[in-house]
């Protein structure tokens, strides 16, 4: 066992079918399974034989629609997460799962009801995690031609996961009774209009569901920006982030880490799980080949719109084998600032043309990619481990099913030899797994001050 104790925590990315930009074009990726429930059950099946903690779905509410031999070159199709999820709850016993919902475009009350139910329904293995949206092409599918400011988007992700906790809260765990001999289902003194009215929500409330399994479904956060750090100091209890070097990480874990006392909350409240794109082969000679056929794969045009998604910038019109045009200063971006800042540094540290950088980023996504032996990812992933860079990973795999069977088969064995990862799981919910408490009932807490 490591120092403390201490085991890896991992998530299981799901992008069908797999993170590589050009995954369908794979020979063995099994692209036409891409709409197949069968097909994701078995890939939730696999990740929970392999004890991950939770499998992950991020998810945005537009097609990117600007190149019509983009849209024809890439996978534009995404499960709607509480549908899929909840189908998956029920095929499965023990591993978690983890929704993409944004504040931008969503109620609280809604959101709540939903990971309430979801958490209820899977033993208490539901997770939220919250993100903004970022896009123009998102806002345009919602009533407006622009998507909000940087800062405001945030501002109201804060009121609204503080909303979503009330209503979760507004139940107190003992508050159905179900007495069928005195009539009475649930006792009324113990649920709670929540009365809030801010500056972006008025919510009245109770939930129209009970508490829900975990007290809150586990809260994840994934951005890295200034407002971001500070959102996930507050209220994450995972983050999942991108960095390229174990310097960056390191600065990254210790800054949020170090935020969390003014909040009254402890380092161990929050795991931080940098994403990997493993690239795996049983010699090193066969991890590069595989790391070729990915590259090779990509249709040029679709790296070129992936990488200008990705830095807000369009690069359509540069000479694919030039470096990055001038970029304009962080505070003029509106879309994702930390990503943009993670590539830009990726490009002028390594003198990166622009296409070596879609073909960098084309299936980690700004990511850290690694790629060897089994011995050598855990490798990798020990040192970040074991020197103050990670609690564990969100594992990408480059497609599927056979990056997530390689990393099952191959890698876990050597991080469980190595005693860095469970052999088999302990508790009976999400939270328990990633070995998160149980949170209090702040709202009734509250409402006990003003008696």
């Amino acid at each position: 066992m490591t120092q403390n104790n201490r085991e890896m925590k991992l998530g299981a990315f799901f992008m069908i079918p797999g993170h590589h930009v050009a995954a369908w074009r794979h020979p063995k990726a099994e692209a036409h399974q891409t709409m197949s429930f069968e097909f994701i059950k078995r890939l939730a099946q696999t990740a929970e034989r392999g004890k991950f903690d939770m499998v992950f779905l991020a998810d945005n509410y537009a097609v990117r629609r600007n190149n019509q031999k983009v849209l024809g070159q890439t996978v534009n199709t995404l499960f709607e997460p509480f549908t899929l999820l909840s189908a998956l709850s029920a095929v499965t016993n023990h591993i978690g799962f983890v929704g993409t919902v944004s504040t931008t475009f969503n109620e609280p009350f809604n959101v709540a009801r939903r990971f309430a139910s979801l958490d209820h329904l899977s033993g208490g293995r539901a997770g939220w995690n919250v993100v903004t949206s970022s896009t123009d092409v998102e806002a345009q599918n919602f009533n407006l031609e622009q998507q909000l400011l940087h800062e405001k988007r945030y501002e109201r992700a804060e009121e609204f996961v503080d909303v979503v906790k009330k209503l979760w809260d507004s139940w107190e765990d003992d508050a159905l009774i179900i007495d069928k001999e005195e009539a009475q289902f649930a006792d009324p003194s113990k649920i709670h209009a929540i009365n809030h009215k801010g500056e972006w929500f008025s919510v009245a409330g109770p939930l129209n569901i009970s508490r829900p399994v975990q007290g809150h479904p586990v809260v994840i956060q994934a951005g890295s920006s200034e407002a971001g750090k500070e959102l996930a100091a507050r209220t994450a209890e995972v983050i999942f982030t991108a960095w390229q070097t174990l310097e960056e990480a390191q600065s990254f874990y210790a800054d949020v880490k170090g935020r969390m006392a003014k909040y009254g909350r402890s380092p161990e409240d929050l795991k931080i799980m940098p994403g990997i794109f493993p690239v795996i082969g049983r010699t090193e000679e066969e991890a590069e080949e595989n790391k070729m056929l990915l590259e090779d794969l990509i249709p040029e045009e679709a790296g070129i719109s992936l990488l200008s998604g990705m830095i807000s910038v369009d690069l359509s019109g540069y000479p694919v084998d030039g470096p990055l045009p001038d970029l304009p200063e962080l505070d003029q971006i509106n879309g994702g600032k930390s990503r943009f800042q993670l590539l830009k540094d990726l490009a002028d540290r390594e003198g990166l043309t622009i296409r070596q950088l879609y073909q960098r980023i084309a299936g980690a996504r700004g990511h850290r990619e690694i790629k060897g032996t089994p011995e050598q990812i855990a490798d990798q992933m020990q040192e970040w481990f074991e020197n103050g860079a990670a609690d564990g990973f969100n594992i990408m795999p480059p497609y599927l099913p056979g990056g997530l069977d390689d990393f099952v088969n191959l890698v876990i064995p050597v991080l469980q030899k190595r005693g860095l990862f469970r052999k088999e799981y302990t508790g009976n919910t999400l939270r328990e797994n990633l070995g998160l408490k149980r949170p209090v009932n702040t709202l009734i807490e509250s409402i006990k001050e003003t008696i």
